[in-house]
């Protein structure tokens, strides 16, 4: 069985507080909110920014609910003020 590895891209607020070449590799399927968590462990300094912030696949906006079956890059993307 081969493993699944997520790539994440962050921009804006988060980007400054993750490392610019960051990827998690899992055992299996695994959820987005799930793989948030995991990155709020190893970078707490992350989490208010995470807490807040969108998951994009591609130019898809998905949910913290939504499983990761393949290799893929999850974007971050930092809430934006204004309007």
């Amino acid at each position: 069985m081969s493993t699944i590895q997520v790539k994440i891209e962050a921009y804006g607020a988060i980007e400054r507080q993750l490392p610019p070449q960051l990827a998690l590799d899992y055992p299996s399927a695994i959820l987005v909110g799930d793989v948030l968590h995991q990155i709020t462990e190893q970078f707490p300094q992350a989490e208010k920014a995470l807490e807040r912030c969108a998951c994009a696949i591609g130019e898809d906006i998905v949910s913290r609910q939504a499983t990761l079956k393949h290799d893929c890059t999850l974007v971050l993307l930092s809430p934006v003020a204004g309007g």
